[in-house]
């Protein structure tokens, strides 16, 4: 199946000799919705970073194995310096999917990217990471939305598969839910949308225009976003669009990954002051007024712990009938602790350092940046 897209030097040319008369408009609609004769295809290539993760590859190539609808499409594996090889793994598919494969010392995720668009076949990128699977329908929903509303980028949500965890069933639900981030991983949508890598659509177009992601790792891809804007280009929301998101994590890791969310958050406002919300707060103010409220307690002032306990059961009876598993709601609601106070505290340590004390963020936090790799 191809997917065409309309060429702005051809619609150019409709508009100039055809637009004579009221008549002629609507002649115009009509060849408009011709797209063979005026529109250009599209090719998909999708650009797949790795890093140690071999068994998590297998999973994701045995997902578009099933994917539904007769596209052409290439799917480009970058290996990121790392010690245990997909390459097996990858060779196992080769007669099944046409699959680039390319290994680079590390440079982390968002220069891994940028080093598979480089050299991949297609005019327009699909970015996942290496921990989720494809619905059946993922290109069906993608193509038909990009023929209908085409942008030169474009975001989808994430959910839970149901042979996943328990644990992993709890953390899509904290950081899904509208009660935990309020939409902004795959809520809202806006010519203005600003899509996560985990799954991302991005026109050759933009990634030449914007470079593609910076060395910032976690909040390469806001950045991306938010200089993509600045750029002029339109962004979307695909709601249907979802992934698989497997996230192999323990709660340590997950406590970690937050955390690091918070940290990147007061880098990417300073980068982009009109960007900066209110809501990236939150997390902040709820561990302080959590832990205000456990003061209050003590001096017998009860009201403020009772509202946070009044969240708390509003967040489990949405879990659970999220879920239908009893378990899942209570790991559920520890999973939003750990995301609120993850993210509140880096989010408050880095603004500290950031915004008050005007430290220089990659040096103040180095790990947070990754080299380029040519």
């Amino acid at each position: 199946m191809m997917l065409w897209r309309l060429s702005r030097e051809n619609k150019t040319f409709i508009i100039k000799y055809l637009v004579v008369s009221k008549a002629t408009k609507r002649w115009l609609l009509c060849f408009e919705s011709l797209p063979l004769f005026f529109m250009e295809p599209l090719h998909f290539s999708f650009i797949i970073p790795v890093y140690n993760r071999p068994e998590e590859i297998r999973e994701l190539l045995e997902s578009f194995t099933k994917l539904q609808g007769n596209f052409d499409y290439t799917v480009c594996i970058v290996e990121d310096g790392s010690s245990i090889s997909s390459e097996s793994v990858i060779a196992d598919f080769a007669n099944q999917l046409h699959i680039s494969y390319h290994v680079k010392e590390n440079s982390g995720p968002g220069d891994s990217r940028n080093y598979g668009m480089a050299r991949a076949k297609g005019n327009y990128f699909i970015i996942l990471d290496s921990d989720v699977l494809l619905p059946n329908d993922y290109l069906q929903v993608v193509s038909k939305k990009l023929s209908d509303t085409y942008t030169d980028c474009f975001g989808g949500p994430d959910a839970a598969h149901t042979s996943f965890s328990k644990l992993q069933k709890a953390i899509n639900f904290a950081m899904t839910s509208f009660i935990t981030t309020g939409g902004i991983r795959g809520g809202k949508d806006s010519e203005k949308f600003q899509p996560r890598s985990f799954n991302m659509g991005l026109s050759k177009k933009a990634f030449e225009a914007s470079g593609g992601f910076g060395t910032i790792h976690p909040g390469e891809d806001p950045d991306l976003s938010l200089r993509l804007i600045n750029l002029g280009f339109k962004s979307q929301l695909i709601k249907n669009a979802y992934v698989y998101h497997k996230r192999r994590i323990s709660w340590s890791k997950f406590f970690q990954q937050v955390y690091k969310f918070g940290l990147v958050r007061p880098i990417l406002n300073t980068w982009h002051p009109k960007s900066e919300r209110l809501i990236f707060w939150l997390p902040s103010l709820f561990i302080v007024g959590f832990l205000l409220s456990l003061v209050l307690f003590v001096f017998h002032i009860n009201w403020l712990l009772y509202l946070y306990m009044l969240y708390m059961a509003v967040a489990f009876v949405m879990a659970f009938f999220s879920s239908k598993n009893l378990i899942i709601a209570i790991l559920a609601v520890m999973a939003i602790f750990v995301q609120f106070f993850g993210y509140g505290y880096g989010f408050l340590k880095s603004t500290m350092a950031i915004k008050i004390l005007k430290e220089d963020p990659q040096v103040k936090f180095p790990k947070l940046f990754f080299k380029h790799v040519q």
